[in-house]
């Protein structure tokens, strides 16, 4: 098997002791939590996932949080080695100024972008910076805009004529070293088809198994038709404790804490989303009682009664937190980006409880860590 990735996730709206709103589709109001999304707190989180083995942290984008872009660069100046996973859309910037930034942000941060093409999946949202594209045309730009970034990167000169997009004598006079990997969303054919043309790692949210593996073979499959290979990668919340029983307490005292107002408030405003990923959430947690929230072993969809986006999470043992990340990566899986209730203090439950058990399964390896020593090399030391 091969080594699995953890990425982070950084609360740009503001984190809590409770579920804090947001996520795709919210609206500006929305969200919010109490401690405020300043660059000293997210900074705590930062430097904690680097110190816990995270490879990277997501850093989301909409009108309901920080500019990522921004955030992130500001971040790079307190932490060392951890890449941040830039969430942004293309729709609301040009191709060649994005690979520029791009380029500037891996000189200037020593190689730790990460970029997460966001199509946009709200026209209402879209219309708001200015798009006003529908959503198959949304993705038809995103597939260009990909095509010029790639074709800049690779030192390319670039005239592009598109139905969406148009350039002339684009070029970058730096390249980015090394180029920054392309992560992609989305559940619609339209989505599944940019994502196996030009994207490096395909995310998914975090739907049961056998959703996620039939997703997983679509965009193979496609990949496939175009000579690609692409990698895999789940989103998900995560509540780990000591035992089950604890686990489950902290989720049941999370649900006890979604004012019923609020949850039907949200779910109404989920409703009307025209995202594929969306409604594939909401049929998760239809009823949105307690009885029906646990959708497969350790798997919760609590989160999503509150929460547009990423509305599942993996609640238990630290073993069964585990053995379930096993399962995922049986299907395909190799990176997961994890998020909790606080941010800060679930990143050390799981970082201290999960992370150490999947080490000793030979799942992974702290980022950080000296690299092993071949069997029969000796080793000598310094006197």
């Amino acid at each position: 098997m091969s080594t699995l990735t953890f990425h982070w996730f950084l609360p740009t709206t503001g984190d809590s002791r409770h579920v804090v709103g947001g996520g795709h589709g919210s609206l500006p109001g929305t969200a919010g939590g109490d401690r405020p999304a300043s660059v000293e707190y997210l900074g705590q989180i930062a430097r904690t996932a680097e110190q816990l083995g995270f490879e990277g942290a997501l850093t989301p984008t909409g009108a309901w949080c920080e500019d990522a872009w921004l955030t992130t660069a500001m971040l790079t100046q307190v932490t060392e080695r951890l890449k941040f996973l830039v969430a942004f859309r293309p729709g609301q910037i040009s191709p060649t100024l994005s690979a520029q930034m791009a380029a500037t942000y891996q000189r200037q941060s020593h190689g730790r972008l990460l970029l997460n093409v966001v199509t946009g999946g709200e026209s209402s949202e879209q219309r708001a910076y200015g798009d006003f594209l529908d959503k198959d045309q949304r993705y038809a730009r995103t597939g260009e805009f990909l095509d010029i970034v790639h074709r800049l990167w690779d030192g390319q000169t670039v005239d592009h004529h598109g139905d969406h997009l148009r350039v002339e004598g684009a070029r970058l006079n730096r390249l980015p070293d090394p180029v920054p990997s392309v992560y992609f969303g989305g559940s619609s054919p339209a989505a599944l088809d940019v994502a196996a043309r030009h994207t490096d790692t395909y995310l998914t949210w975090g739907e049961p198994p056998q959703a996620v593996a039939e997703k997983i073979a679509e965009v193979r499959r496609r990949a496939e038709l175009f000579g690609r290979a692409v990698r895999f990668g789940i989103r998900l919340h995560v509540i780990a404790r000591d035992t089950a029983e604890q686990a489950w307490a902290e989720a049941e005292r999370l649900l006890q804490g979604m004012d019923p107002e609020r949850v039907a408030a949200v779910q109404r405003g989920l409703a009307t989303s025209e995202s594929e990923g969306q409604k594939r959430m909401r049929a998760l947690h239809a009823s949105g009682t307690s009885s029906d929230l646990e959708i497969y072993p350790n798997l919760w969809a609590g989160v999503g009664l509150v929460r547009g986006g990423a509305g599942t999470a993996l609640v238990g043992s630290h073993t069964e937190v585990a053995d379930r990340i096993e399962e995922y990566h049986q299907l395909g899986i190799d990176e997961f980006v994890l998020s909790g209730v606080p941010h800060l203090e679930e990143a050390y439950w799981f970082g201290e409880g999960v992370l150490p058990l999947l080490e000793r399964r030979g799942l992974w390896r702290h980022p950080a860590a000296p690299a092993p020593v071949e069997p029969g090399t000796v080793a000598f030391a310094g006197v």
